[in-house]
Formats: structure tokens, C-alpha cells, sequence
């Protein structure tokens, strides 16, 4: 896809049965054809291991993923799949571990209720479940 002109190459875990060890595999045989920099991770957190493969992902140089506010999506072709990581969950590691996100967590928050509210759904977010829960004890 690299070679035929795509600027980024984004692998999509849909179904979020993988671990970090297979993430792990997978990213290594992609650098070995691709610089990092042109990587990108798309998971799914029906198990509970999106940040697990995320953390494994930027071990392995990956810095370019999609996530979605209140951990909302699925697919239509995997059924049982949970959405993507939540938004707020990679903001908390990525901004734990150093990395600047330039998100302003006030207004990533305020979106995550909003979205959370109109779609009458809990956020999937563990961040924010906790956020809301300590903000208004």
C-alpha cells in the first residue's frame, strides 16, 4: 500500500482479540519492511487489551492511532466487537508516559459527556468513568 502511494499504512484490530505479545509480532514484521513513522494502530477493546496493545505499539515506535470518544464504534462484521479505545484512555497514557497530545483534557472531557448524554449510552471510557466519578464526589 506504501509503494502504491497511501501516506500511512493503518492496521485495524477489529475484532480486539489480539495481545500485546502478537501486536508485538506483527509490528516488528511490518518494520521490517516500514519505517514507523508511516504505521498507525486501529484497535478494538472487546477483551479489555487496547491500551495493553497500544502501550506494546509505542514500545515499538508506533506513534499514530485512532480512538473514539467514549470508546463508542463496533463493527457490523464482527459481532460482539466493542468501539475502538476510547479517547480518553489513550489520552491518559499517552500524557502519563510523557508524550504531548495537545488535547485540552477540560473540553476532551466535556465532549465525552456531551456525545455520552445525546446518545442516551455510558461511556465505555474507564478515564472518564473515574474523571466524573472523583469530579463529582
Amino acid at each position: 500500500l506504501y509503494d502504491m502511494g497511501c501516506y500511512e499504512v493503518s492496521l485495524g484490530e477489529t475484532i480486539g482479540t489480539a495481545t500485546p505479545d502478537r501486536v508485538q509480532k506483527v509490528w516488528q514484521a511490518c518494520l521490517a519492511e516500514l519505517d514507523s513513522k508511516v504505521l498507525a494502530g486501529h484497535f478494538h477493546n472487546t477483551y479489555g487489551m487496547a491500551i495493553a496493545n497500544i502501550y506494546q505499539s509505542l514500545q515499538q515506535g508506533i506513534r499514530v492511532f485512532d480512538s473514539s470518544l467514549a470508546g463508542l464504534g463496533g463493527c457490523p462484521y464482527a459481532k460482539g466487537a466493542s468501539g475502538n479505545v476510547s479517547t480518553e484512555d489513550l489520552f491518559y497514557l499517552l500524557s502519563h508516559m510523557g508524550f504531548e497530545t495537545g488535547i485540552d483534557l477540560e473540553k476532551l472531557m466535556q465532549a465525552s459527556q456531551n456525545i455520552s448524554n445525546v446518545l442516551n449510552r455510558k461511556s465505555l471510557s474507564n478515564y472518564a468513568n473515574a474523571y466524573w466519578q472523583t469530579k463529582c464526589a
